[in-house]
């Protein structure tokens, strides 16, 4: 089988080919933000050729987007209408009446600032259902039509559908569904049944909005997408990546785009996580810097842990879909630095993109990113970016730092390139410190893994800071997300709300649904051409104690379900709780909100193939003994011989001490004074960090 994964990013598309005789081959081309898919074809049309591999082969085509993340993050969607139950009318403008600043009273509302929908077309029908799923009030389909029409001829190209409690009975979104295609059916239609088949009143409003307002923007670019492809010769199908670490199909990503939300990022932490196993550390800290941003996800024992219901969200809009936990923040290599009219030196938000990118590009970039930093440092040098494909002017670089930063800081470009990697680097060590640290989890006993294109830059000096005893650089590090594609699997998760407690439960309430959700699973993921017999299918739930505003979710035991499975449930609950909240009540019986079934269907896995041996010795693959620039231990800019590698030459059981830089096509690596690096059997880098040398000095215990 021959499989390709392409990654999206903000400056660079990424791809990876692999096939089942071991053959790997990765290439990176620049993004194009006007229509993401030409630079997706062509780059893979560049890289069969260049392989001898006809687009007709590929058998798999994956593919991982943030098409429907930015149409979000830009207030560039649809005009979405909303169909609703009378009286409730303005639920996506109240919200849960929280306030980011509590005590500002002029204080835009994203979510009214920005509204997913137009109060002018929020429109309401009479029907009701109760929360048992019983008909209190029938719905008037004659009024239903009329609203339809209004919509339409208002201009609304999306129409969302969300009825109270349609979670526990569908009937009547479905009758408005069979008359918008009757009345409209040029309309994408989002249903809250289909869309978030669970209770909580706003989330599930919020959510079928968002999938209206990305829906003709995100399906159009797919089947624009599955259509080039198509015609550029590739037979096998498109599959695309989820918020929650699985492929759907084109079909199904059409259907229900908001499940792309996040899509990108995740692909780079299931990367990690591959990554990490093959080198023998499964609990792993990813830290994916792109372009534009870095990506960081925590992954104790090689498993992805999903997002609370609090924070699965985007931007400022609720999005009650299943997400891995995952988050991204401003700083990448494009990150523009700047001091702002108050003299405060700032590293992004702000990017440079990939038009015109950074200085040191020479494509028109005239402000200082944290490219033109690393540049200004000796870090990059004139002819190692993409394998000297893609020049870079180390003196533009300098020009854009002096102008706009030293000059204005009064120091020089060197000392000014320095406070641009701190900042940024300090950016990243937070964001890592708060999904690990503050979520229970201690950094040092994972290792951090060094993705995208300048993750390996930063990573040597995030591992000092915060105590993580080993950097694993993987092999492509530029390529971790597109690596990430084909190390999933196909998924499919449904939820449904069962309301149930353990001192109480409904027991067939809890199997019926169970069996209901698997066969849909099953079924979908056979639509999708697999064989059912393949299908692994697993079950979760959502628990809370009775009282408690929010839930979490917990693996479902094995077995029937009956008076001891509801008691080991009930044990897992607490466990979970106790590791989230350090505290647990085994007295207090356990709420059972929802019930959730994951149909998996196994794709394959990336073949890491080990690379020829040698010995310690690295002198084959030196390059160049250069006066770098480098930040030595006492944090101060000077000019250090530093051994600069060819990373290609490098073999397995060579070790490299710092200070060294080691070049390769997709990105380079830095290995910090007093480090050491050490080629593993597989070829990735294993960075020794300073906590590594203090764990052997005091017997193994870290702390």
């Amino acid at each position: 089988m021959k499989r390709v994964g392409v990654d999206v990013g903000g400056t660079f598309t990424d791809i990876m080919y692999c096939d089942d005789d071991g053959g790997v081959a990765v290439h990176k081309v620049p993004s194009t933000p006007h229509d993401p898919s030409v630079a997706t074809v062509d780059g893979v049309r560049e890289l069969c050729a260049r392989l001898g591999v006809d687009l007709a082969e590929l058998d798999q085509f994956l593919h991982g987007t943030t098409v429907a993340t930015n149409i979000v993050l830009e207030h560039d969607g649809s005009e979405v209408g909303l169909i609703t139950t009378e009286g409730f009318r303005d639920i996506l403008h109240i919200a849960r009446k929280k306030r980011p600043f509590n005590y500002s009273s002029y204080q835009d509302l994203p979510w009214q600032k920005w509204q997913l929908v137009r109060r002018r077309h929020r429109r309401v029908v009479p029907e009701r259902v109760n929360a048992a799923g019983e008909v209190l009030v029938p719905l008037d389909e004659d009024a239903a039509r009329e609203q339809v029409r209004l919509l339409r001829d208002a201009g609304v190209t999306a129409v969302a559908v969300c009825f109270l409690h349609s979670y526990r009975n569908p009937a009547h979104e479905q009758a408005v569904k069979r008359i918008l295609a009757e009345e409209a059916p040029e309309m994408f239609v989002s249903l809250s049944s289909e869309v978030a088949p669970q209770y909580r009143e706003y989330e599930r409003f919020s959510t079928t909005a968002l999938n209206a307002f990305v829906g003709p923007k995100v399906s159009g670019y797919i089947d624009r997408l599955a259509t080039t492809v198509r015609d550029a010769g590739v037979r096998g199908d498109v599959g695309l990546m989820t918020s929650a670490g699985g492929l759907v199909t084109a079909r199904r990503a059409a259907e229900n785009p908001v499940l792309l939300l996040t899509s990108g990022v995740v692909a780079g932490l299931l990367g990690g996580c591959a990554i990490g196993k093959a080198s023998g550390y499964p609990s792993v800290i990813t830290l994916d810097v792109g372009g534009t941003s870095a990506d960081v996800g925590v992954a104790p024992d090689g498993g992805l842990r999903m997002k609370h219901l609090l924070d699965t969200r985007i931007g400022d809009y609720h999005a009650m879909v299943p997400m891995a936990e995952v988050d991204t923040i401003g700083a990448g290599g494009g990150s523009i630095a700047f001091v702002d009219e108050g003299g405060m030196f700032r590293v992004g938000p702000r990017s440079a993109g990939a038009s015109p990118g950074p200085a040191c590009y020479a494509r028109g970039g005239t402000e200082p990113t944290s490219t033109d930093a690393m540049v200004a440092l000796g870090w990059l040098r004139e002819d190692s970016f993409l394998s000297g494909s893609m020049r870079i002017e180390p003196q533009l670089a300098a020009k854009a730092i002096g102008e706009h930063v030293a000059d204005r800081l009064g120091t020089s470009v060197h000392a000014a390139a320095i406070g641009i990697f701190r900042i940024a680097a300090h950016a990243m060590t937070e964001a890592i410190s708060l999904h690990s640290v503050r979520k229970g989890y201690d950094p040092r006993e994972f290792s951090l893994v060094a993705e995208g294109g300048a993750g390996p830059l930063y990573a040597w000096h995030i591992a000092d800071q915060l105590g993580i005893p080993r950097v694993v650089v993987p092999h492509h590090p530029g390529i971790a997300s597109a690596m990430g594609l084909l190390a999933t699997d196909i998924r499919s998760e449904i939820p449904a709300t069962v309301w149930t407690s353990t001192d109480d439960p409904d027991l067939e309430r809890i199997t019926a649904e169970f069996d209901r959700l698997a066969g849909q699973a099953v079924e979908q993921l056979g639509a999708d051409g697999l064989d059912p017999a393949d299908v692994l299918v697993e079950r979760s739930l959502d628990c809370r104690y009775l009282g408690q505003g929010y839930e979490l979710r917990v693996p479902a035991p094995d077995g029937p379900i009956d008076d001891d499975w509801i008691a080991r449930a009930s044990r897992t609950f607490h466990e979970v709780h106790e590791r989230t909240y350090s505290q647990r009540f085994d007295d207090k019986p356990v709420h059972i909100v929802n019930v959730r079934v994951t149909a998996v269907g196994r794709v394959g896995e990336v073949p890491l193939a080990e690379i020829e041996s040698g010995g310690p010795d690295p002198s084959a693959a030196v390059r160049a003994t250069v006066e770098a620039i480098f930040w030595d231990a006492s944090g101060t800019a000077g000019a250090v011989p530093t051994t600069v590698y060819d990373r290609d030459r490098l073999r397995a059981g060579n070790v490299v001490d710092g200070p060294a830089i080691i070049e390769q096509f997709d990105s380079t690596t830095i290995v910090g004074t007093g480090q050491r690096a050490v080629v593993d059997r597989v070829g990735h880098l294993v960075i020794s960090t300073g906590a590594a040398r203090e764990d052997q000095q005091t017997g193994g215990d870290p702390r």
